[in-house]
């Protein structure tokens, strides 16, 4: 049984129909109920898994602990945990204000702290459990322009390789994925407003893609795929690992 964050579309559903395909039960979660209603429907038509959505806000601890007590007393357990979340405002250090720090510490990390605080009863009750979070290659590496975002996801990495060490015992994972450039609807929405002055969708990709050395965007399905892979007893001897899905876009050895 499986909770995932952001699955109402894009790397969130990608993760979400997945694990469904391989027999999960699903919460999706998303801040759109519309939205999220549409997806839990089309998933459990597909894949003829049971589905809920939970219309919720994880910035908030309450909405984090709603969602999982919501969960449980659909599902009676929780078993794999997958944390997605938009990444914080862009900007250089000199744009950034103490509000804007903590609101990225907020919705970057502390959401991941009360999501985890929230299923390790049950993961612990049944010792066995994942807990898988996406962050992004700039947990990896630094992305220009993006202050916020450098300073916050690396501390997602320092705290779930401490948390894989401290579950370790209890045979509950921790992983995580680091997405690069993949073709969701934002992205499309990005190239569509790059085709201007001259420039075709098409250049506006090779531009786009020039460093990454696969010369193309990850499908979404290619990060569920590593995601399904790590929630599964296959990977029962991967935790405290940050594997980056980027066709190769990171360039360090680790």
């Amino acid at each position: 049984m499986a909770i995932v964050i952001g699955a109402s579309k894009g790397l969130g559903r990608a993760c979400a129909e997945a694990l469904a395909a391989d027999g999960a039960r699903i919460a999706l979660a998303a801040r759109s109920a519309d939205t999220l209603a549409r997806a839990a429907d089309e998933i459990a038509l597909k894949h003829g898994v049971q589905t809920l959505g939970i219309a919720c806000d994880v910035t908030r601890a309450d909405d984090c602990q709603r969602l999982v007590e919501q969960t449980v007393a659909r599902f009676g357990r929780v078993d794999i945990l997958i944390t997605n979340t938009g990444g914080p405002s862009p900007g250089p250090f000199e744009t950034l204000d103490d509000a804007k720090f903590l609101a990225a510490f907020q919705s970057t990390l502390m959401n991941v702290v009360r999501l985890v605080r929230e299923v390790l009863p049950f993961m612990k009750a049944n010792r066995w459990g994942r807990i898988i979070n996406i962050t992004s290659i700039s947990a990896k590496q630094p992305i220009d322009g993006l202050m916020l975002s450098n300073t916050v996801r690396p501390a997602v990495i320092g705290f779930a390789k401490t948390l894989s060490v401290e579950l370790a015992a209890d045979n509950i994972l921790v992983n995580n994925v680091c997405p690069g450039i993949h073709r969701t609807d934002r992205m499309d929405e990005l190239v569509e407003s790059r085709s201007t002055g001259g420039k075709s969708r098409d250049q506006v990709l090779a531009e786009m893609t020039a460093a990454i050395p696969l010369k193309r965007m990850g499908d979404p399905a290619e990060l569920g795929a590593v995601v399904a892979f790590l929630a599964s007893q296959k990977a029962s001897f991967i935790t405290g690992a940050t594997i980056a899905v980027d066709g190769g876009a990171t360039r360090g050895l680790m």
